[in-house]
């Protein structure tokens, strides 16, 4: 057992605060002579990117979290856990910064993707999962953000009013089960939560999560959110991070040596994270538990089938893979797949498999058609006519497979920031096809552009003064057309400029388009392609300036002319199955009129390969809606994200969701549909737990989530929502079998906070659904 008052003891006050203060972008200091090594922080909500880009390393990734949380599985959810923790170790980080449960309060927040559920039980014991699996490997966990974050609009400043009901019955409940399971880490948010800045809310973090729960891990905070010295170190902060504007360091000194913050606050700091640092291995002779090898690949495309959720089938799926039948696959992220979100949730996987590639492997005759773009910026030059894409930092030199470079952190190779005063990209282009070609330049920064002997562009993507944050995140596109014959090799190179001591990130795409058809002409081509097929396959999504961290949706409708696309080609194919590629909800008019729709989120490096295995019935669609979806925009609870003078009201209470729903939604929480079917045959509840009895009456072996709800009767002494999920279980059974499962009903389900947790006696049904909409058995007990 560690004496962290011995090691604290070694220690002088300003070797204190150096501990609490990030000595760069991702880490803390090291003390040799305590045995503390620096312990290493990285983004990790589906893959660990490390502490910068390193090309001859790249990151597994996953599914997204609301992929993760489709699945109702949080043993899943602790495989994916052991995978990024090992991942972590190999990458020599300490600290993965997630798994993300603030809620689905609205589909418009840009970061729904990274996020779980809009159920804070379903978020909760997900994010157990998750975090029980990472920290099984000896890496920690940072569970976030740390309360309120559940929009993107002016997060950095907004003050969030929560009523207290509401953020104990939901927004709280995540992170308390999570603090209460044990986890090791917090990530306090940007914004403020009824008056006072997270980073130095000591309501929130001090009294409710250290005091009232017991937390005995850190709070860390989001990076730069932590902006004033004494606030933030009276509030329950125990890390601000990174180094750039970082209000600790020697003003913490100074503000203790003053008698602003006691001594004892800044100990208490410092032995938690003396004992983060035990636990991951960091101090001492303290080692990480040993593991075996996990296969990613596996894992991912696991998790990627056990998400798909199948929403409407009329009999088309799964699809024989006959060698006489003709597909169809139609759509632009088809070929270019989105497979994680925007910000800081983004990695650069080893390989990703399209779905485009998944379908060409598993059937014989495949043909392709763009239909519809809706990508706002030219893709990333890659495919062929094009050489090896190599990159030049000085003293550096690599290749990457497509025309893009992106890191944020350490640069690659080892170099210091201040060793990067350019980057430049080159390599030749053979054209295919004479005409005009687009090229475009993307990112931010300086930028020069030169094709053969024509230089296309020299200047700045942003104008003078652009806020680093708003350079990360908002990216910008410029476009040059050129006129190129075929067959001729042509030199292209794009270089970038760094001002002194910013190469800590950086984001550059080459882009380019071969002349072609115009829109109308591309969804021509593919709705005659569909009339001449067997199966259609549609895939339709968002994009990364869509959904991203840093900004909020302004529509759930599809980018371009998507809905267009997908209506033209169901009227020339009935058999058109349209994949759904969003991390979260999107509007889908077209939906009664295709034969199929398959919701697939952002599925991450095995994309295709799961969706082929979905399609074919290799594999069942094993997911259910973790978040409602809406048939309109209006027809949603919560729509609000903009603040108003700085604020912005949660005025909506407890009713977010399935709690808050009054019109019918296009699909229903909970819902989606396999390749079999189910009876629940009977349901019994005795004491705090209920029992569940079903038969597999379909044609194959499949799985079935069996969710359980309460609802009270009467209008009692509060207002609750109609029904609420109080536990969920899944089951397995071959065709005939007959299979029970057993689900906890804990006090908590019973409970409203009422300045405490208070049990609401009187009559309640207990509910056995597919669905929240598909109630199958009901049993009405008196608590």
């Amino acid at each position: 057992m560690t004496d962290f008052d011995h090691l604290l003891g070694q220690l002088s006050l300003d070797e204190k605060v150096s501990l609490l203060t990030g000595q760069d972008f991702w880490s803390l200091p090291a003390v040799p002579r305590i045995g503390l090594r620096s312990l290493v922080m990285s983004d990790g909500p589906v893959g660990v990117r490390g502490t910068g880009w390193a090309p001859d390393d790249p990151s597994i990734a996953l599914p997204s979290p609301t992929a993760l949380a489709a699945a109702w599985d949080p043993e899943l959810a602790a495989e994916a856990g052991r995978l990024l923790g090992q991942e972590a170790r190999r990458k020599g980080v300490h600290v993965v910064l997630g798994p993300t449960v603030n809620l689905h309060r609205t589909p418009l927040n840009g970061r729904h993707f990274e996020c779980y559920s809009e159920d804070p039980l379903l978020t909760a014991e997900i994010a157990v999962g998750f975090v029980r699996g990472v920290q099984e490997l000896g890496v920690g966990t940072t569970v976030k953000h740390l309360v309120g974050n559940d929009f993107e609009t002016e997060r950095m400043t907004v003050d969030v009013q929560i009523p207290e009901r509401a953020l104990r019955e939901l927004y709280l409940a995540p992170f308390e089960r999570v603090a209460q399971a044990g986890g090791w880490g917090v990530m306090s948010a940007y914004n403020g939560v009824n008056g006072a800045s997270m980073a130095q809310n000591g309501r929130l973090q001090q009294e409710i999560l250290k005091d009232e729960w017991g937390f005995d891990g850190v709070v860390v905070s989001d990076w730069r959110a932590a902006r004033d010295t004494v606030g933030a170190a009276l509030g329950g902060l125990d890390i601000a991070m990174p180094a750039m504007d970082n209000p600790w360091g020697a003003k913490l000194a100074e503000a203790v040596r003053s008698g602003s913050v006691p001594v004892e606050v800044i100990d208490d700091k410092v032995r938690r994270v003396l004992r983060l640092a035990a636990r991951v291995g960091a101090l001492g002779d303290a080692a990480a538990p040993a593991v075996a090898e996990i296969n990613g690949d596996e894992i991912a495309h696991r998790i990627a089938s056990r998400s798909f959720v199948l929403a409407r089938n009329e009999g088309l799926l799964p699809l024989e893979t006959d060698i006489s039948r003709h597909v169809a696959v139609i759509g632009a992220l088809a070929q270019d797949a989105r497979v994680l979100g925007g910000g800081s949730a983004q990695v650069a996987p080893p390989h990703v498999i399209s779905p485009l590639d998944g379908i060409r492997a598993a059937f014989p005759q495949v043909e392709y058609a763009i239909g519809a773009d809706p990508r706002p910026f030219l893709p990333a030059a890659a495919g062929p006519g094009w050489s090896d894409f190599r990159i030049d930092l000085g003293s550096y030199r690599f290749e990457v497979p497509t025309a893009a470079v992106r890191w944020l952190g350490d640069p690659p190779g080892g170099l210091a920031v201040n060793d990067i005063t350019f980057l430049e990209l080159s390599t030749t282009y053979t054209p295919e096809i004479a005409g005009e070609h687009v090229f475009a330049v993307s990112g931010f920064g300086a930028f020069e552009l030169t094709v053969g002997d024509q230089k296309l562009y020299h200047g700045s993507l942003h104008p003078p003064g652009t806020g680093r944050a708003d350079l990360l995140l908002h990216p910008r596109e410029q476009r040059f057309t050129i006129t190129l014959p075929a067959g001729e090799p042509v030199a292209v190179t794009l270089r970038q400029s760094f001002e002194p001591g910013t190469a800590h990130s950086a984001a550059t795409t080459l882009g380019h388009r071969a002349p072609g058809p115009d829109e109308e002409g591309l969804i021509a081509e593919a709705v005659a392609l569909a009339a001449r097929s067997d199966v259609a396959v549609v895939v339709v999504g968002t994009t990364e300036q869509v959904e991203s961290e840093g900004f909020d949706r302004t529509s759930l409708a599809l980018p371009g002319r998507q809905d267009e696309l997908v209506a033209r080609v169901a009227a020339a194919n009935p058999n058109t199955v349209v994949v759904v590629n969003a991390g979260s909800p999107v509007l889908l008019p077209w939906a009664g009129d295709v034969a199929a729709v398959l919701l697939t989120w952002f599925p991450g490096q095995e994309a295709g390969a799961a969706l082929a295995a979905v399609l074919t019935g290799a594999e069942e669609p094993g997911g259910r809606l973790p978040t409602t979806w809406p048939r309109r925009a209006e027809d949603c609870p919560v729509l609000d994200v903009t603040p108003r003078d700085g604020s912005l009201a949660y005025d909506e209470g407890i009713f977010i969701g399935y709690r808050g729903w009054k019109r019918e939604p296009l699909y229903a929480f909970g819902s989606g549909l396999g390749y079999t079917t189910w009876t629940y045959d009977r349901m019994s509840v005795t004491g705090d737990e209920a029992v569940v009895t079903l038969t597999n009456t379909g044609w194959r072996a499949g799985r079935e989530v069996v969710q359980v709800y309460l609802s009270a009767a009467g209008p009692g002494p509060v207002e609750r929502p109609e029904r609420w999920l109080a536990g969920f279980a899944s089951v397995e059974a071959v065709p005939g079998e007959t299979v029970s499962v057993r689900i906890p009903l804990p006090e908590r389900a019973f409970q409203v906070w009422d300045g405490g947790w208070r049990t609401v006696p009187g009559e309640y049904t207990v509910i056995a659904a597919h669905a929240y909409d598909d109630i199958r058995r009901t049993v009405d007990i008196e608590r």
